[in-house]
């Protein structure tokens, strides 16, 4: 049944305008074969995909397959000698479905030992590469195998970023130049060299207090010589009690030293 009323544009999908169409991702892709099992052979075997079940309520033959977050419809053509003929060029032009790798060497080895002739290219983009193989499938439709995920995808409309989901492009900020007459007035750079990195600290050790002065224990006293009091009656004549030296104890003065007066 094919819609032929007019649709209203779109509400803003994603969060960007231009009135597209509320899409979620690519479901599958749809391909008409002469020889049903061959195309099943060659999406299975080639490029990985895994045969599901499909709606038993179809009256045509057909097969689905599955991988990549992709399907791959084939359709059983019922009249196999009015399709076009089979293209036996390689044209990179041509419409084709695209799948990234992760190898090409591991890709280019695969196809040599299936026999598959295949056409290499490489594109390059501001110091970027990008490696290409293509090749048919068995009914002249063409396969790229690619490192196309190198390129970074950049919006050329404003709501693009806001659409895919990338973020904002940053703003484009250039250095104005002034005058040449105002340059004329701005005083020259002047260069100020970083501050040297101060020294770490260093440990200082406390000083240690002065020796003190501990004066030595005085000697004890000694015995001061004591003259014994004087007899009655008589005395000592020329005694002289500087002279007499410290004795540890007292004596009385000698008779010879005595005259009776």
């Amino acid at each position: 049944m094919v819609n032929t009323t007019g649709v209203e544009p779109a509400a803003q999908c994603g969060g960007g305008g231009g009135g597209g169409l509320p899409l979620a991702s690519l479901n599958h892709i749809s391909v008409v074969c002469r020889s049903l099992q061959s195309s099943v052979n060659f999406y299975r075997n080639v490029l990985g995909f895994v045969p599901i079940r499909r709606p038993g309520s179809f009256d045509f033959d057909g097969a689905w397959l599955f991988n990549y977050g992709i399907g791959i419809h084939l359709l059983q053509a019922e009249d196999p000698e009015s399709l076009p003929p089979k293209k036996t060029e390689i044209n990179p032009k041509d419409n084709h479905i695209s799948f990234q790798c992760e190898s090409m060497e591991a890709v280019q080895r695969r196809l040599k030992e299936l026999g598959i002739r295949y056409v290499q290219r490489r594109v390059e983009e501001g110091g970027i590469y990008v490696d290409q193989l293509f090749f048919h499938d068995p009914d002249g439709f063409m396969i790229e195998v690619c490192t196309c995920d190198n390129l970074p995808i950049v919006p050329l409309v404003p709501e693009g970023h806001a659409i895919i989901g990338l973020p904002p492009a940053p703003a484009c900020k250039r250095a104005v130049k002034p005058p040449p007459a105002l340059q004329q007035q701005l005083p020259a750079p002047v260069a100020v060299p970083s501050p040297s990195p101060s020294p770490p600290p260093q440990c200082v050790p406390s000083p240690s207090p002065p020796p003190q002065c501990v004066p030595s224990p005085s000697p004890p006293p000694q015995p001061q010589c004591v003259p014994p009091p004087k007899a009655t009656g008589g005395g000592c004549v020329g005694e002289v009690e500087a002279s007499i030296p410290a004795c540890p104890m007292m004596r009385p003065c000698p008779e010879q030293a005595c005259m009776q007066v």
